[in-house]
């Protein structure tokens, strides 16, 4: 009997418990519950995904060197690709010493010796490349961007030498302590000796035989404004709307605001006000701008990240690559272009804080409605095609990419060849 009464004041107590901090939580008088109701806010549905740092740190193609002025070059998501950049990060490298980048024919090297280069474009800060390779802290170059890694084996094969080349060009910093033999190097050349040739001409490479890449026309949806409303403000409800001559249109709080495109789905959510978390670090800032994404949007596809970079003072740039693959053939990045903004994630920052956000609203449903199987230009036919760009300005690089476009039926993404120029501009040979 004991036992029984005991039990019926235990649960007695408990509901009382359960009664009280109900009262506690949604009906403190005089206030507005703790907890928000889903009515108090506009029901955010599933954007895009989130996604880790590390899965956006990848160089944007792998050369091959064959040695005797022979070459071969893999992308993002191809086979021989993932397997050497998967064994790379692996490899541990240390013992770094400096040299000026204009002391060593580095033309010379790759044409003579046997090797492998990654190629990080714009530029990746060390910081960031130590969360995929196994690079030794340092202090020597600990706050340096790296363009490109060189791994070669020496003139008499008895070494392997390993350089990280500077973003600014004009230094580059030996590792004399990696964990890489000869025997390594060869295996992974060799995964190049049966691929389209490429020649190496002023740093960049011109393909033999044609690339093949996939024409495709992608299904898509939108992201809608209230959705976009609902992630960028804490409450929507007391935002202004504002209509522009172009067409735009503008939502605001006061303090943040955003722009919407509708003729070209897109939109510019600045925050001018936004107060300073820390430091201007380049790769902080990077990590900060993934996370805002994971909350704000999300992702939509892969991404790359293309450029860090100080715009002046305390502000800088951030700007993450969309990328889009077909099997064997690797993945592409997708161009983004004055007339249709798609293809790129741009954050502005102030020291570590998002002031500035721009993305596309359209999205890929995962589903095609065209494949088309492209063959890129190559050996002569492309020589003369750049041969009229030169008289432009100097090239810088040379790589397959996606122009993107919208039809009645959706995304439509383009093979071309993409080419960057010494005074900035990105050209497209079709």
């Amino acid at each position: 009997m004991k036992e029984r009464v005991k039990s019926l004041m235990l649960a007695l107590l408990v509901l009382c418990s359960l009664v009280q901090s109900y009262f506690l939580i949604y009906r403190l008088p005089g206030s507005d519950p703790v907890v928000k109701t889903e009515s108090d806010y506009i029901k955010t549905e599933n954007m895009g995904q989130s996604a880790e740092a590390e899965d956006m740190l990848f160089p944007s193609q792998i050369a091959v060197h064959l040695g005797e002025d022979r070459h071969t070059v893999f992308y993002p998501d191809s086979a021989f690709y993932n397997l050497i950049y998967s064994r790379l990060k692996g490899r541990q490298f240390d013992g770094f010493q400096r040299y000026g980048v204009e002391n060593i024919n580095w033309t010379e090297i790759r044409s003579r010796h046997t090797g492998i280069e990654l190629q990080f474009g714009d530029g990746m800060p060390v910081a960031l490349l130590q969360k995929v390779m196994q690079i030794a802290p340092d202090p020597l170059f600990e706050g340096e961007s790296i363009s490109r890694v060189l791994i070669y084996n020496s003139e008499n094969e008895d070494q392997v030498r390993v350089f990280f080349f500077s973003s600014q060009g004009d230094v580059v910093y030996e590792a004399t302590k990696a964990d890489l033999t000869v025997q390594d190097v060869r295996q992974q050349v060799d995964f190049g000796k049966d691929w389209v040739p490429y020649t190496l001409v002023n740093g960049y490479y011109i393909p033999e035989k044609p690339v093949r890449m996939v024409e495709t026309g992608l299904e898509i949806g939108l992201f809608s404004t209230d959705q976009m409303q609902s992630s960028l403000f804490s409450d929507p409800s007391i935002t202004r709307y504002i209509r522009e001559k172009d067409g735009s249109e503008i939502y605001t709080d006061s303090k943040r605001s955003l722009q919407v495109r509708q003729d070209r789905d897109w939109i510019n959510y600045t925050d001018p006000a936004a107060p300073a978390a820390g430091e201007n670090n380049p790769g902080r800032n990077v990590l900060s701008g993934v996370d805002f994404v994971n909350q704000h949007g999300g992702w939509n596809g892969q991404y790359r990240l293309k450029k860090t970079a100080d715009t002046g003072g305390e502000e800088h740039t951030v700007v993450f690559q969309q990328y889009y693959g077909e099997g064997q053939f690797g993945a592409f990045p997708i161009i983004d272009i004055s007339s249709f903004h798609y293809g790129e994630i741009t954050l502005e920052m102030r020291m570590g804080t998002i002031t500035g956000y721009e993305r596309s609203l359209i999205y890929s449903t995962g589903e095609f409605w065209e494949k088309t199987m492209v063959e890129l230009s190559s050996g002569d036919e492309l020589r003369e095609q750049l041969a009229r760009l030169e008289k432009e300005s100097e090239i810088v690089s040379l790589y397959p990419a996606y122009l993107p476009s919208l039809s009645k039926e959706g995304l439509q993404l383009k093979p071309i060849w993409a080419v960057e120029l010494k005074n900035g501009a990105t050209r497209m040979l079709f």
